[in-house]
């Protein structure tokens, strides 16, 4: 019988009803394990015996790989697939899959609902209302500024054709260059350090490699505006942590919207910032893209049961 295992945050589990069920439907044993009480030790022990182990964000590396010898598949349960050591798991033999794009509109959103939450202040205003205090908050609009997007795939688009509707001017930066998407989206593609230079709010959604590791760094916060609001929905370590705490206690930009941090929960340093939003890693915890992605699982399971391949295969 193939098992299979899935570890999740315990909401986006039960956001997800129906795939215990219909995996089981096919023949197999299901087991869930909750990420927000599972320790890295539970996790080698339950993953032994198991055939296909579907990771939320806990690593897939050589250690865990080397701890399931029966392991003939490892699924991400979303499109990030930096916290799967796809490389080693392809040397062994193990089909590696993930979800691209089923969150992309969640994200967008999230990112979105960020930068209007920066440029007028909203949490602010809202926590000085709730706590008594009756003061106005200065903001910006966004009728004609300039968003940097650093990072064009699916969720990049999607942020682009938000900002079409508040008329915003958009800049893309990254390796992928989908030129018939940025016609049509008008976007103008630029190098990074142009695209610093000029924007009015840089949102960050591309995915996690050696070559982005701390892409914005001392250097690049440097080249932004001095009222420039930075939006991070990709991941923390794209970001140095340090060099951003640091401009922004220096006002040497205006502030920065977080859902992802280099350690989550983040520090109290950058968390406790006034000129700092944060957000609990949400940008893809919605109903309708859990649902996508638990229909996308279930149909790769079910193709690698039936002895098809899979969709979305990662090499």
């Amino acid at each position: 019988m193939v098992k299979v295992l899935l570890t999740l945050n315990g909401l986006f589990y039960r956001a997800a009803p129906r795939l215990r069920e219909r995996v089981e439907r096919l023949g197999a044993e299901f087991a869930f394990l909750d990420s927000n009480r599972l320790t890295r030790q539970d996790l080698l022990t339950h993953i032994k015996d198991v055939h296909i182990y579907i990771a939320g964000v806990e690593k897939a590396d050589r250690e865990l790989i080397d701890a399931a010898p029966g392991l003939r598949y490892i699924m991400k349960f979303g499109a990030g697939i930096d916290n799967i050591d796809v490389e080693y798991a392809n040397e062994k033999g193990i089909l590696v899959t993930n979800a691209p794009g089923q969150n992309a509109s969640a994200v967008a959103d999230l990112a979105f609902g960020l930068l209007l939450s920066g440029a007028r202040s909203i949490p602010q205003s809202n926590a000085a209302v709730k706590a008594g205090l009756w003061q106005a908050a200065m903001g910006y609009e966004l009728d004609g500024k300039t968003l940097g997007l650093i990072g064009f795939g699916e969720i990049g688009k999607k942020v682009a054709r938000r900002a079409a509707g508040f008329n915003m001017n958009v800049l893309a930066y990254g390796t992928y260059k989908d030129y018939n998407a940025a016609k049509r989206l008008n976007v103008r593609f630029a190098e990074l350090d142009d695209l610093l230079e000029k924007s009015d709010f840089v949102c960050i959604s591309t995915s996690l490699r050696p070559a982005t590791y701390h892409l914005i760094n001392q250097e690049k916060l440097a080249k932004m505006k001095k009222t420039a609001y930075l939006i991070n929905i990709a991941r923390g370590e794209v970001v140095d942590e340090s060099a951003l705490i640091q401009a922004l206690e220096q006002k040497q930009i205006r502030g920065a919207a977080l859902d992802v941090f280099e350690t989550e929960p983040p520090a109290a340093r950058i968390a406790g910032l006034s000129n700092v939003i944060c957000t609990a890693h949400i940008g893809g915890a919605t109903y309708e893209s859990i649902r996508r992605i638990e229909e996308m699982t279930y149909q790769n399971i079910k193709r690698f049961i039936e002895k098809q391949q899979p969709a979305f295969r990662v090499q």
